[in-house]
């Protein structure tokens, strides 16, 4: 298995935790808190899949999915269009609502699109390129895609336990 067939089941997992943790609920269960600052199932699909967005776009050159298929007017929330959810106070995560799961989902599944045609066209030795030079040491484009699968399928194992309170309720 290559460094690209790797990155790009990785992807491809989160992707189906994506659809396992928010289909079949509705609007009102993927808003549901554990408590009230509690993150909502919607807010953390929604969360992971800007970042992954962000982060693809910035490292293969591309328009994020967000603006460029028209995903920021579609979900219709009250941020900039730059947001992606790091740092939202408990008010902003209780802001993202939908109407329908296919939304989440829909703007994941051409995410994932997107991540998945970048990873799979890379060459082992992209993996060493720098692509921030803001720490030290300076981030390469493997610590980065390694980072975006960590922190996505922390979230989508997070929104997976919230279904699962929320099924008990």
């Amino acid at each position: 298995m290559t460094p690209a067939e790797l990155l790009a089941d990785a992807f491809t997992r989160i992707r189906d935790g994506v659809h396992g943790a928010v289909e079949g609920l509705t609007p009102d269960q993927l808003v549901q808190r554990i408590d009230d600052r509690a993150n909502t199932i919607a807010w953390l699909v929604w969360h992971l899949t800007r970042v992954q967005d962000d982060h693809i776009a910035a490292v293969a050159g591309t328009e994020q999915v967000w603006t460029s298929q028209g995903w920021a007017r579609r979900f219709g929330l009250p941020f900039d269009d730059s947001a992606t959810g790091y740092g939202q106070s408990p008010d902003e995560v209780a802001a993202v609502r939908v109407e329908r799961p296919d939304l989440l989902t829909g703007y994941h599944d051409a995410v994932a699109e997107q991540t998945l045609r970048y990873v799979r066209g890379l060459a082992d030795a992209d993996l060493d390129r720098v692509v921030d030079e803001a720490w030290d040491p300076p981030v390469t484009l493997g610590v980065r895609l390694v980072s975006v699968v960590s922190d996505d399928l922390q979230h989508v194992g997070q929104a997976g336990f919230v279904r699962g309170i929320v099924h008990r309720r």
